[in-house]
């Protein structure tokens, strides 16, 4: 039994790790949704992606997730007609990141739960431990 709560906190660990990674990566992308180049035609921020892979840990024989890769999505950019942009090119045309807010803000709520269910199971099997310790001390 402690080995089976034992591989539940390291499992829970693993996801709460990796979905805190995805967190800091959705937040970047949703901090730079505005942001331009810094010079007229540059390209502006690329949105990033996260990639999960499963991880055997051979010692406790269990999968674990961690992060594969940070990549670039690449995807195409934003076109804004703003002719007064300093930026704006020679048609009055401007590069805007390639970026979706409401995307970003939906993957984050999906991370947020998932974090919050690696966490529940980590607090359950801490206390059934402390129960099963309680219980050895009579």
């Amino acid at each position: 039994m402690g080995i089976d709560l034992n591989n539940a906190l390291k499992i829970s660990a693993s996801g709460m790790k990796a979905q805190g990674t995805r967190l800091r990566v959705i937040s970047e992308n949703i901090a730079n949704q505005d942001s331009v180049g810094r010079t007229g035609g540059a390209d502006p921020y690329r949105r990033k992606t996260i990639v999960f892979k499963d991880v055997m840990d051979r010692q406790l024989g269990i999968d674990l997730v961690q992060v594969a890769k940070i990549g670039r999505d690449e995807g195409n950019f934003k076109i804004s007609y703003e002719p007064y942009h300093p930026l704006a090119d020679e048609k009055g045309y401007i590069k805007r990141p390639n970026v979706n807010g409401l995307i970003e803000m939906m993957d984050m709520r999906e991370a947020q739960r998932t974090y919050e269910a690696n966490l529940t199971v980590l607090e359950s099997s801490k206390k059934m431990i402390q129960r099963t310790i309680d219980l050895l001390k009579i």
